[in-house]
C-alpha cells in the first residue's frame, strides 16, 4: 500500500513538473504578460484570398497562403483608438526571396488621403539566408515622411513561433519580439499629425513584392516554392473599440470617434506592462539596435538633414552608420555572430 501511494506521489510530481515546464515554455516564447487571445470569430475577418486563408478547428490560429493565383490576409473586425496588437508568428521557410507578411495597423480604407499606420513587415530572402524585417509608422497621410527601421533577427522566424506586439497609446509607441522591445517612439508636440491619432484596424497580409523586398527587386518570388505558408496564433487586441462611430464604414462619418470616451481604456494602455521598458529590456534593446538594426532613417541625413523631432540621437548607433543610415563596411552583425557563436544563451534577452 505504501509503495504504491508512493508511486503515485511519484507521478503527480511529474505530472506538476511537466505542466511547469510547459507554462515556462510557453511563457518564453509569449514574452509578455496580461496578453489575452482571441478566437478568430471574437475579432477577426477574412480581408482577401479566401481559399488561400485556413483556419485552425480550434480557431485560434490562422495560416496565410501565397500561391501564383493570390495572396491573403485577414483584418480586425472592428477600428481602435489606440491599442496593444500582437501575435505569435511563424514565417516561410526555404526560397522566400519577394515575400512580404506583414502585421500592422491601418485606417487607410477609411481616411483615404490622411491615413495612419504603424508596420511590422518580413521581406523574405534567397535560400540560405535570412529573413529580414522592417518597422514603419505614417501619421495623417505623411508617407513622404516614412520613418523605417530594417533589422535582422537574432533567431530563425521559420523555425517556430515568436510573438510580434506593437503598442499604440497617446504617448508611445512600441515595437516587441517576444519579450524585447526593439523600438520605442516617444510623441513629441512638434511630430504633430506625423503621430498617428486616428482610430486603426489590425491586418495582417501576405503577398508577392518581387519589385522590391529583396535586394530592392533583384530576386523575385518563385512559385516553384509555393505555396508560402504564415501562420499567426494567439491574436490579441487590446484597446478602444470605436467602430460604432463608423456606420458602413466610409467617409461619412470620420468624426463620430472623436465622441468616444476612451479614457479608461487608454489608461490602461498606458500603465501595462507592455507599455513600460524594464532597465533589462532597456539593455536587451540596446543590444538589440547595436546588433541587428542595418538602416535607421533617424541617421539617414542625405533624406533627413535634420533628423525627425522623434528622433533619439544615439551616439554609439550613429557612429555605425554612414550618412544614407545604413551601415558602414563591416558593420554588419555577422562578424560578432560568429565571435559569439558558442555561446549558450540568446544574444539578444530580456532575461541577460
Amino acid at each position: 500500500m505504501r509503495d504504491s501511494i508512493y508511486l503515485l506521489w511519484i507521478n503527480h510530481g511529474l505530472k506538476v513538473m511537466m505542466v511547469m515546464m510547459m507554462f515556462v515554455s510557453w511563457r518564453g516564447v509569449l514574452g509578455l504578460e496580461n496578453i489575452n487571445p482571441i478566437f478568430f470569430d471574437e475579432g477577426l475577418s477574412h480581408l482577401f484570398g479566401e481559399s488561400n486563408l485556413i483556419r485552425s478547428p480550434d480557431d485560434r490560429s490562422v495560416r496565410l497562403l501565397l500561391d501564383k493565383y493570390t495572396g491573403s490576409g485577414f483584418i480586425s473586425s472592428n477600428m481602435y483608438q489606440h491599442g496593444f496588437f500582437s501575435s505569435l508568428i511563424k514565417l516561410p521557410g526555404a526560397y522566400t526571396a519577394g515575400l512580404v507578411v506583414a502585421f500592422y495597423t491601418s485606417n487607410g480604407d477609411v481616411f483615404v488621403k490622411t491615413h495612419d499606420e504603424l508596420d511590422i513587415e518580413f521581406l523574405g530572402n534567397v535560400e540560405g539566408k535570412p529573413w529580414r524585417f522592417q518597422t514603419n509608422m505614417y501619421g495623417n497621410g505623411s508617407t513622404n515622411r516614412g520613418r523605417e527601421e530594417r533589422y535582422r533577427l537574432w533567431f530563425d522566424p521559420s523555425k517556430e513561433f515568436h510573438r510580434y506586439s506593437i503598442l499604440w497609446n497617446p504617448t508611445k509607441i512600441i515595437f516587441w519580439v517576444d519579450d524585447v522591445p526593439i523600438r520605442e517612439i516617444i510623441r513629441k508636440e512638434e511630430m504633430k499629425g506625423d503621430y498617428p491619432q486616428k482610430p486603426m484596424s489590425l491586418y495582417a497580409t501576405i503577398w508577392d513584392a518581387s519589385s522590391w523586398a529583396t535586394s530592392g527587386g533583384k530576386f523575385g518570388v518563385d512559385y516553384a516554392f509555393s505555396p508560402f505558408v504564415s501562420e499567426f496564433k494567439d491574436v490579441a487586441l487590446d484597446g478602444c473599440n470605436v467602430s460604432d462611430s463608423f456606420p458602413n464604414n466610409n467617409n461619412n462619418n470620420t468624426v463620430g470617434y472623436n465622441y468616444i470616451n476612451c479614457s479608461a481604456s487608454d489608461q490602461d494602455l498606458m500603465t501595462s506592462d507592455y507599455s513600460t521598458i524594464s532597465p533589462k529590456q532597456a539593455a536587451a534593446m540596446r543590444r538589440f539596435r547595436e546588433r541587428y538594426m542595418y538602416y535607421s532613417y533617424c541617421y539617414d541625413t542625405v533624406r533627413y538633414a535634420v533628423p525627425p523631432p522623434e528622433c533619439v540621437i544615439v551616439t554609439a548607433e550613429k557612429d555605425r552608420f554612414r550618412d544614407t543610415g545604413r551601415l558602414k563596411f563591416g558593420g554588419s552583425h555577422r562578424a560578432r555572430k560568429r565571435r559569439k557563436r558558442n555561446r549558450s544563451t540568446p544574444v539578444v534577452s530580456a532575461d541577460q
